[in-house]
């Protein structure tokens, strides 16, 4: 296993898993995963296994502990000189779920966004994964005003 910064090259990779991830109305285009590799390369890991990719996290670092639906598409929101490490997604390949790797480069994620001096990580999610980043150490601080697909999400915060 071997956890490193994502590559362009990596871009068809990341799209295929993010469609096998989310379905249609979540999922990431191509382009957005594009765009995200250009502007905050640094915080975009892939997870390799056997030299393949099958897992994948990224988002921006951003001022307020708070996601917003337009992050997913806008790449302004990225400051490198933010507070929060926010995270869009964690991603696994079907095939390789259940083997903990999402959990590998999640402490990985966050030990990179402690080491940069950050005050903490970011993300939202459903009420079916809360627990799952509970274990992290992220507390959920209310739903969210997201609206994205349809769904009802919470945000959650995990101060350093």
């Amino acid at each position: 296993m071997t956890i490193r910064v994502a590559k362009i090259e990596d871009l068809p990779m990341l799209t295929q898993i993010g469609k096998e991830c989310y379905p249609p109305e979540e999922a990431v285009t191509e382009s957005d995963y594009e765009k995200r590799l250009y502007v905050y390369p640094n915080h975009f890991l892939v997870l390799e296994e056997n030299g393949e990719v099958v897992a994948f996290v990224n988002g921006p670092v951003v001022h307020r502990p708070k996601i917003y639906d337009d992050m997913f598409h806008n790449t302004d929101w990225h400051d490198e000189n933010g507070a929060y490490q926010a995270i869009l997604g964690i991603n696994t390949s079907p095939k390789y779920q259940k083997k903990g790797f999402a959990s590998q480069i999640m402490k990985r994620f966050i030990l990179d966004a402690k080491e940069q001096g950050r005050k903490g990580c970011v993300l939202s999610c459903k009420k079916t994964l809360i627990s799952y980043y509970e274990k992290f150490g992220f507390q959920t601080v209310g739903t969210s005003e997201s609206t994205l697909a349809g769904h009802i999400w919470y945000d959650m915060v995990l101060d350093f």
